[in-house]
């Protein structure tokens, strides 16, 4: 049973905030990301992996196991990962894939109660700044086209690929699908491990962030939100003035870094729910 004092600490919603988390960097397993859900007192939740497999790679019998027990824990999901233009898929791999992927997680989210798919946007792999640009947009256009037909929303993150750190590239991205099945993903973190300005990046392209995860770095080590480099509390004030109401995705990184390993380090549960608590403490 939760505590009182974690229930006072980490309110399901600090003000009108709503807060998630990544629960994959707390315990591989459901049953655990379930409970530092409960410890922390949030109903909310983004897939990304269970038991060590991606959602899209779950099987139906076992993905109709992880969505009757979220809905029996009351729990909604608020966005699914996709590994879509992620560092694992340069602009060479196969499209076919991120194609298949998408059907996939489209199928998934109109179970789960989500609109929303994380995906990047290609790292490069050997082409010439011309030919890379063109078949990032070329690619991302049809993803958008398949995205609006299932009825879900893609949302770029700035992580991995062509668009991943500039924010006149996001805006091309926007520009070229002209239409709401692409919005914007804003990682607080992702600039100071990859050595550029994300507040400033963040003030060109704010109001179209639909999506945010929530991390803080020192350098190249993650630590809990608010503690570093990622001016994570000058974000928040600058999303909310342009309007921001979406969830708060805790991705703390502290415990895990998913192209790094593929299991949490030991003492994981309780450095989520810190770095949980600081979010909660960052948001009120």
């Amino acid at each position: 049973m939760r505590s009182e004092a974690a229930a006072t600490a980490s309110p399901r919603h600090a003000g009108d905030a709503v807060l998630a988390g990544i629960t994959d960097e707390a315990a591989p397993d459901l049953a655990g990301q379930l409970a530092v859900l409960a410890e922390l007192g949030w109903s909310a939740v983004e897939l990304r992996t269970v038991d060590g497999l991606a959602v899209a790679d779950l099987d139906e019998r076992h993905f109709a196991r992880v969505a009757s027990t979220l809905a029996g824990h009351g729990v909604r999901v608020v966005c699914v990962a996709s590994r879509i233009g992620g560092w694992a898929r340069p602009i060479t791999a196969p499209f076919a894939d991120d194609l298949a992927e998408l059907a996939v997680l489209a199928r998934q989210c109109a179970v789960l109660g989500t609109r929303y798919v994380r995906i990047m946007s290609y790292p490069n792999d050997g082409l010439d700044e011309y030919r890379w640009r063109a078949r990032v947009l070329d690619r991302v256009v049809a993803l958008a086209r398949a995205a609006e037909a299932a009825g879900v929303v893609l949302l770029h993150e700035n992580c991995s690929g062509w668009a991943a750190s500039d924010a006149g590239r996001m805006l091309q991205l926007l520009a070229a699908v002209n239409g709401s099945s692409l919005r914007l993903l804003f990682d607080t973190g992702n600039p100071v491990a990859h050595g550029y300005d994300g507040y400033e990046v963040l003030r060109r392209v704010a109001p179209h962030v639909a999506h945010v995860h929530v991390k803080d770095a020192r350098g190249t080590a993650f630590v809990d939100p608010g503690t570093g480099e990622a001016r994570v509390r000058d974000c928040v004030r600058l999303l909310r003035s342009a309007g921001y109401a979406g969830a708060w995705s805790l991705e703390p990184h502290v415990a895990l870094q998913p192209h790094r390993s593929d299991r949490p380090a030991e003492g994981a549960a309780a450095a989520f729910v810190r770095a949980g608590r600081a979010l909660a403490g960052l948001l009120r």
